[in-house]
């Protein structure tokens, strides 16, 4: 498969949350705010891009019958060291994100590429697949969050500086100055609304360009 594949296939075709819709629960829990939405896709990322090398690495020394508990032992290491690295350089972050980064090793979407990919694939393919994977999920919840920010508070990435540290604090917008928001939009019911409405905008630009290719693969076929 060619890394550009690969890439539009993390990204948008078999995106985590809009295409395979796993990962709901972290998804609709921590993206109250564009901010927060960033912090766990990166965490995640990290976990991603780790365990499709380590996996792909191991693929050839793990037997068939012990493959699934090798490899959430393997998961369930990285999550681990990536939840001690927060707690002690973004704790902030940590404090915010609570138990849901421990609940890392259980998401559908490491396990899921881990078997459907990595163990099937050279190394750096599969660390292509894991980066693309969690940039995709990163930008799922990114895009989420924000809408619900704005809509709720009139902000972009509130706190960024707190919780992500200092370089993170020219993404801080005040949008809508004085802008009282909707709080149904930031409490969990606004993530459904967002999430079902975002998933919509996806399926229709996906039909839109399905619809497009066939219209311009009419006039290749008669010439052909």
């Amino acid at each position: 498969m060619s890394y550009a594949r690969i890439a539009k296939d993390g990204l948008w075709d078999n995106n985590v949350v809009f295409a395979q819709m796993l990962a709901l629960c972290p998804t609709l829990a921590v993206t109250g705010s564009a901010t927060n939405g960033l912090g766990m896709g990166l965490a995640t990322t990290a976990v991603l891009l780790a365990s499709n090398m380590l996996i792909s690495a191991v693929r050839h020394l793990v037997s068939d019958e012990v493959r699934i508990p090798v490899y959430i032992v393997l998961i369930a290491t990285l999550v681990t060291l990536v939840d001690m690295g927060l707690n002690a350089w973004a704790h902030e972050l940590y404090k915010v994100l609570g138990l849901f980064i421990a609940l890392i090793v259980v998401n559908c979407a490491i396990l899921g590429r881990a078997e459907s990919f990595a163990s099937k694939s050279p190394v750096l393919e599969s660390a292509a697949d894991g980066l693309m994977m969690g940039l995709g999920f990163t930008a799922a919840l990114v895009a989420i969050g924000g809408v619900r920010e704005i809509l709720g508070s009139g902000t972009l990435f509130a706190n960024a500086h707190l919780l992500l540290g200092e370089g993170f604090a020219f993404l801080e917008l005040t949008l809508i100055p004085e802008y009282r928001g909707y709080l149904l939009m930031i409490l969990p019911p606004g993530g459904f609304l967002v999430v079902g409405f975002l998933l919509a905008g996806k399926r229709l630009l996906d039909r839109r360009r399905a619809a497009r290719a066939e219209i311009e693969a009419v006039p290749q076929a008669a010439v052909s």
